[in-house]
Parts: C-alpha cells; structure tokens; sequence
C-alpha cells in the first residue's frame, strides 16, 4: 500500500517548493506561523492550476476553534469560494469551549461542503475522548483526522495514534502531523500504521526588514519557507517506511 505525503502550505513560492518537492497533496493557507488560517482568492486562484489535490484550511481567525454564528457565516462562504475556485477539498473544524467536537457546527459546515473532500483539522486534538471523536468524525462524513495524538509532537503520542488507526479500520484515514520530519517520518508511519503522513518542512529561508518588526508589520527577522529539499528528503523517508510495511 502507498502513503500520501501532504504538505501545508501559505505562499506561491511554498506551492511551488511542495509540488517540486514530490508532495502528493497540498493543504492551503495563510499563516501557518498562526497555526493556519483561510488562503487568499488569490493563492487559490494560483493552486487551482497546479496538478496535485488541493484542500484549502477553512479557519477565519487564530485562536481557538469556539465558533460564533459569523464565524460559520464567513466559513461557508469560505467554502463557496473554495468550490468556485475547483478545488478538492477543505480542512476544518469546530470546538466546544471544554474541547468536545461541536458537532452541530461541524454538521452545518460538513453538510455546506458536500461534493468537496473533507479534512478534520487538529480541533480534534483538544478533545477529551478521541475515541468518542472519532465516531463523530465517520458520522459526519469526513475523510480524514489530522491529528498528533494530543500531543505536542505526534511522536511523543504514538501508541495514541496507532489505537486510533486501528480503531478506524479502514472507515476513515487517521493522519499523524505536527513535528513530522524526514529523520523521523519512518519511525512514525512504522509504528502507527498510518497510511497518510502530514508536515510543513519548513526551514528559514529570508529576512524580513528591521524596520518591519519593529512597526509589528512582522513578528521576528527571520522568516520560514517550506523548503523544497525538506519536501524531497521527507517523500524519500516515505518511500523507505513503504517499501518495510
């Protein structure tokens, strides 16, 4: 069996760098230096052209994933958008305040993306019962969990992951991310049976002006881009984890 190797993105020359890379879908951003908000019409525009799988991140403020009723308004019509535009898929999801799914958004927001595939984002790892959750996320009709386990790098959650790609048996992918590099991509996929894996191979790539930072146009000098070597020697750790399974 092959494992798909996603990798988030939040500008052109990213785009670029993953497809160059050996990527085998896309997920789209804006700042994923806040963790990933909604793209742009303009970097959509821009990945619609490009020969991988899009998902497109449906996420309008940083913070937690609590939504309000214009959140979810501005949400659906992220997705029309995301629709008109030709893209595959979305990425979202929805939080009650102590960590549950809400699953009356998510049911709003899943039923307003039919016809799109759907990603549930790492609103998943807040939750009290991932078990419980994952239940959730069939019945909704996801496709896929993006999920480190809970933890703050998912291999420091293994056996948190692989419980629930068993559990999954097959109904629904269960994709590990957060922290996923090439020297441990392998070790990871070994050991939670997960056939998708999720990474930025972000690496820092430019300046940004002095003045920038200090007028808070930037939040610090040094500036991370996914890189394109990343991408190639994580896609080889992939093929390395397939080849032993």
């Amino acid at each position: 069996m092959t494992v798909t190797l996603e990798i988030c993105v939040d500008s052109a020359e990213g785009l670029a760098a993953a497809i160059a890379g050996g990527a085998d879908r896309i997920e789209l951003c804006s700042a994923l230096a806040l963790g990933g908000l909604t793209p742009s019409p303009g970097l959509i525009a821009l990945a619609a052209k490009t020969p991988l799988p899009v998902y497109a991140m449906i996420r309008p403020r940083e913070g937690d994933f609590v939504l309000s009723p214009g959140d979810l308004d501005q949400m659906r019509r992220d997705i029309d958008a995301v629709r008109a535009a030709g893209l595959a898929g979305v990425v979202l999801g929805a939080s009650e305040p102590r960590g549950r799914l809400d699953n009356e958004a998510l049911s709003r927001l899943t039923t307003h993306s039919q016809g799109l595939g759907m990603t549930l984002h790492r609103a998943f790892d807040l939750v009290p019962d991932p078990a419980e959750a994952l239940e959730s996320a069939i019945e909704l009709g996801f496709e896929r969990i993006l999920t480190s386990g809970g933890a703050m790098k998912v291999d420091q959650a293994l056996a948190t992951v692989a419980a629930l790609v068993k559990q999954a048996d097959g109904r629904i992918s269960v994709m590990p991310g957060s922290g996923v590099r090439p020297e441990n991509a392998t070790e990871i996929l070994l050991a939670t049976g997960a056939r998708e894996i999720h990474a930025s191979c972000r690496a820092p790539s430019r300046l940004a002006a002095s003045g920038a930072v200090t007028l808070g146009f930037a939040r610090q000098t040094v500036r991370e881009e996914t890189s394109e070597a990343l991408v190639a020697q994580l896609a080889t750790a992939v093929k390395s984890a397939q080849i032993r399974t």
